[in-house]
């Protein structure tokens, strides 16, 4: 995974534990809010390619369900 992925990975993992939010419904809207979040702060600019992120990060989907139960 991209270094900028995994950053946006751990603020997804916090977001969904303060959310309580547990399914790919929300994860996806969460992955989303996260990807926009990082363009308006300039961390992702035009350049960069939202859609291999969001499609890594959305793979990750099945390992961080098995994880964050665990941690619920």
């Amino acid at each position: 995974m991209e270094p900028i992925a995994q950053e946006i990975f751990d603020l997804v993992k916090v977001k969904l534990r303060e959310q309580g939010a547990y399914d790919f419904d929300a994860y996806k809207q969460v992955v989303s809010e996260t990807i926009d979040y990082y363009h308006e702060r300039g961390y992702l600019t035009d350049d960069d390619n939202d859609q291999f992120i969001e499609d890594q990060l959305l793979g990750m989907w099945d390992w961080l369900q098995e994880h964050i139960e665990d941690q619920a």
